[in-house]
């Protein structure tokens, strides 16, 4: 494979940049630009694990920066491949120069995640590893960045893996059996079968069960604040912001558009939607916006219901009741600091998640923060246990799982051991999939685009 080039730290302006170079002639490329200065010994005599302080120079001998030097050789590398490090002052257009002169040097612009894919190539780490190092960069709290790197240790890995081993010790004993019936194999009775089944499946099971809070944990959770006009959206919106991002009047109508935004309230994290106000109205702009938020309420995992506790109910309300009862949301009974004319046992029957604020007065945050944790079942999240991390890994344990169920379906109906073992075979590669021991080049490419260049 090329030797290949990337600035591995933000675009921006710091103290420090870093230039990461891997491939096979790494330390060769890196040789032509770096000085030492200290040792006067060259990058190809020195040691894996090892720096030299010095100067980096273009291929024409004019000297660019102070620099540091870091020597990485295969295997012991992130990548596998011989790595060199080159950290240079943070400045923006320096390090592009440098990098220019990298390639010059015989090193290729690195893709995006091409050194975390080289990785995996290598079989430095497994996929669910690889897909963590992305999760562990958009960490946008503690639980998500503690999720994160509990899935870089292994620990998806190695609960998947215990299931893959124990089919696959299951699925070899069946084969052994049925290809060599003449042979002296102990037979696996049905109750042994089907005990090791349902502990992949008990297994399985658990994991999906809390992809849904994980996701709303470390990845969020799209999330509408809808309402009819004028009953604190939008106040409500710049509460939870902390900031103003939504115009806020008492002209009825203000909001048009979708405002977006993405904010941490508790321990879950939200792609909140401000909407337009629902109601009949002849403006077209404020008909288009009133789509939107229709489509909103469609497409979130959760849902601000915002109701004016001041104002009787009308039919903009219960006709916004009835087309969320069905759906994960939590009524926000706002203006509490004023007298209210209803009571909360009037909604009841559509949701019991219901709050009182007054988001003028930024009274009820801590509630609604909790009443989140409840509805979305994040109250008792552990970040340190296994979590499917991705739509990936969830199809594949539920492929997985699929199988799994299959196999046990067919020894409840008494089916040849062979036809059990056609279902155990396929959870296999389900779950082989999910580790990346069996992927295409396909979902591989699919993965690693994603992921931001010098990563």
């Amino acid at each position: 494979m090329k030797t290949i080039a990337a600035i591995s730290t933000a675009p921006a302006v710091g103290g420090i940049g870093v230039i990461r170079i891997s491939g096979e002639a790494a330390i060769e490329v890196a040789e032509k630009l770096f000085c030492a200065c200290s040792t006067k010994k060259r990058l190809s005599e020195m040691e894996g694990y090892t720096a030299a302080y010095g100067f980096v120079k273009t291929i024409g001998g004019e000297k660019l920066d102070e620099c540091v030097a870091l020597v990485f050789r295969a295997p012991h590398s992130y990548t596998g491949e011989n790595v060199v490090e080159l950290s240079c002052h943070g400045g923006i257009f320096l390090l592009k120069k440098v990098l220019e002169e990298v390639f010059k040097a015989g090193a290729v612009p690195a893709e995006a995640g091409e050194f975390t894919k080289r990785a995996f190539l290598n079989k430095k780490i497994d996929l669910t590893r690889a897909e963590a190092v992305a999760s562990i960069i958009s960490a946008q709290s503690d639980a998500s960045a503690a999720a994160a790197v509990s899935a870089r240790d292994g620990n998806l890995y190695k609960e998947i893996n215990a299931v893959s081993e124990s089919l696959i010790s299951l699925s070899a004993h069946l084969a052994a059996w049925t290809d060599y019936p003449d042979d002296d194999i102990e037979e696996l009775d049905y109750s042994s079968l089907e005990e090791i089944l349902e502990g992949a499946k008990l297994t399985l099971e658990n994991l999906l069960s809390t992809f849904d809070a994980g996701q709303a944990v470390t990845q969020g959770i799209e999330c509408a604040i809808v309402g009819r006009t004028n009953v604190g959206k939008s106040t409500l919106m710049n509460l939870l912001c902390g900031e103003t991002k939504s115009i806020v009047t008492d002209i009825e109508g203000t909001t048009r558009d979708v405002v977006e935004t993405t904010v941490r309230i508790g321990n879950v994290v939200l792609r909140l939607s401000d909407t337009a106000g629902l109601r009949e109205s002849e403006d077209k702009i404020e008909q288009i916006g009133i789509e939107l938020s229709k489509k909103k309420i469609e497409a979130s995992s959760l849902i601000f219901a915002v109701f004016d506790c001041s104002k009787d109910l009308n039919e903009e309300d219960f006709a916004l009741l009835e087309a969320i009862k069905n759906k994960p949301a939590i009524l926000v009974i706002n203006k509490k600091d004023l007298s209210a004319v209803w009571e909360a046992e009037k909604v009841k029957k559509y949701s019991e998640n219901i709050v009182f604020i007054s988001a003028k007065h930024s009274d009820g945050y801590k509630e609604l923060a909790k009443m989140c944790e409840k509805v979305l079942g994040t109250e008792q999240f552990n970040p340190y246990a296994p979590l499917l991390a991705t739509e990936r890994q969830k199809s594949c344990a539920e492929n997985a799982l699929s199988c799994v169920t299959e196999a046990i379906e067919a020894i409840k109906l008494n089916l040849t051991l062979d036809a059990v073992n056609v279902s155990v075979d396929s959870a296999i590669e389900a779950l082989l999939a999910l580790t990346g021991e069996r992927v295409t080049e396909k979902i591989t490419e699919e993965i690693f685009k994603n992921f931001c260049v010098g990563k």
